[in-house]
């Protein structure tokens, strides 16, 4: 569970390196809520949501980052619209929009002061506790996020599953990011399930040469050919899903993000790929 570990680990540095300010602290909400614990709240209705529906945590991994990314952690993906953040093709697929808004409504009932927690904290906590309940590491959140008021389809600009290396390092770099930053957050991405199309180049077609990528394996071909059948000679399987509760560390899947499995052949990011202890706090 190392690998995912420390791809969950680098959302802190997200949130720190986008939001960072004065005002974020660590139990930021103490004493706020009456005698009622905010992060304890929040975390109650995470498991209980978990022990329904187990894949709530990569939904959640997913919705703070396509938050975070766009204008820093300010819960502006939240926001209906005609032509918000959750209009932009990239966030058609996003889901745990209602777990956050269970969380505030609970928050709502059982705290003094109305509006006490903004919600692109809750956010934060939930994906926290999503990780930890699921196995993963625990992590303090600081927190004193403010939400945003703005949400814009046209601010969406997240990077793509087919991005080259230097384009994404480009992204990050805009975000205050460096590129062990970026193979690290792009490493997170394999929590949960991956969708065959998102794999059918490497494994059939790679850089249309008709054939597999030459840097996969003969066994992971043949496994992963297995769960998602040449869509040309028959009919391929809408999902293929990682064997349930097995670890998964960064190195360890096919690479349907076609940037992580390029990052992890470049010379400049394999070592990012080594368990080792990072630093978040004092960037």
């Amino acid at each position: 569970m190392k690998g995912f570990g420390v791809a969950v680990l680098m959302f802190m540095l997200l949130n720190l390196a986008i939001t960072c300010n004065a005002q974020l602290r660590t139990g930021f909400y103490w004493g706020k809520c009456g005698k009622n614990s905010v992060e304890g709240l929040i975390r109650g209705v995470v498991q209980a949501r978990l022990q329904r529906d187990p894949t709530v945590a990569a939904a959640l991994l997913r919705l703070q980052f396509h938050d975070c990314f766009v204008t820093g952690c300010d819960a502006s993906l939240l926001l209906d619209g005609p032509k918000s953040e959750k209009t932009a093709f990239p966030n058609l697929s996003v889901r745990g929009y209602d777990i956050i808004e269970e969380a505030k409504l609970l928050l709502e009932r059982t705290c003094p002061v109305p509006k006490t927690v903004s919600c692109a904290d809750i956010i934060a906590v939930a994906t926290r506790d999503a990780v930890f309940l699921s196995r993963g590491m625990n992590y303090r959140v600081q927190t004193g996020r403010r939400d945003g008021f703005v949400s814009s389809a046209a601010n969406v600009n997240l990077p793509s599953p087919f991005i080259t290396v230097k384009a994404s390092i480009d992204a990050f770099k805009a975000k205050g990011l460096n590129k062990t930053d970026m193979v690290l957050l792009l490493g997170a991405h394999t929590v949960g399930i991956t969708h065959c199309p998102l794999i059918f180049n490497r494994l059939y077609n790679y850089n249309n040469t008709r054939t597999k990528d030459p840097t996969m394996k003969d066994t992971e071909f043949n496994a992963w050919s297995k769960l998602c059948p040449n869509p040309s000679s028959t009919n391929p399987k809408d999902i293929a899903t990682l064997k349930k509760n097995k670890p998964i560390a960064l190195d360890q899947t096919v690479g349907s993000i076609k940037t992580s499995r390029r990052s992890q052949r470049s010379p400049r990011h394999r070592s990012s790929f080594r368990d080792r202890p990072i630093d978040c706090w004092h960037r």
